[in-house]
């Protein structure tokens, strides 16, 4: 009796899904953002599918994005100062066609912080207030364009600049603005 009482508890456990196993909704979106648009550049560069060509075509991509796709890109070994090397968590599955949405599980079960990891909200230029953002997020928008303020001392400052800039950088919102 106390076997079979054993043996129901154990079969329950096994169905009922663990916490780290399946992705929930809005998890992982860097990963999964990035690796899905990784896979189809891929398939469009005609690349073999080899785990050593997708780990070059993987360091390669990893030398240009910035920000949140860096961060991956540094956890999973990709980019040159990275402390750990699990690239290969990628580049084997990857060679094999498996889905992006079971990579991502797999690396998130090798390090929380990958899946912890969130896009910063866009700002929409075009119906914004500048004068009401902080200048924390005035200087974000500067360096997502890859610009600096040289000389910036005061909130208006930042404002002047980007409102300069913004017919290089968002030109539809800088049209927008001027139709207000």
């Amino acid at each position: 009796m106390l076997g079979l009482s054993g043996l129901s508890v154990a079969l329950a456990l096994a169905l009922i899904p663990s916490s780290s196993e399946a992705l929930k909704e809005g998890d992982c979106e860097v990963c999964l953002s990035f690796f899905e648009r990784f896979y189809q550049s891929l398939k469009d560069d005609k690349v073999d599918f080899t785990s050593a060509a997708i780990e070059k075509a993987l360091v390669r991509t990893c030398k240009d994005v910035k920000g949140k796709e860096n961060r991956l890109c540094y956890y999973i070994g990709a980019t040159s100062d990275a402390a750990t090397k699990i690239i290969n968590e990628v580049s084997k599955p990857l060679s094999h066609h498996v889905p992006v949405e079971k990579i991502c599980e797999k690396l998130k079960k090798k390090d929380s912080q990958i899946c912890d990891l969130k896009y910063d909200k866009q700002v929409d230029l075009s119906t914004v207030d500048l004068k009401k953002l902080k200048v924390k997020d005035l200087k974000k928008i500067l360096e997502e364009w890859g610009e600096t303020c040289k000389g910036c001392a005061e909130k208006s400052d930042f404002i002047r600049k980007i409102t300069e800039l913004m017919p290089k950088y968002a030109p539809q919102a800088a049209h927008a603005r001027t139709d207000l």
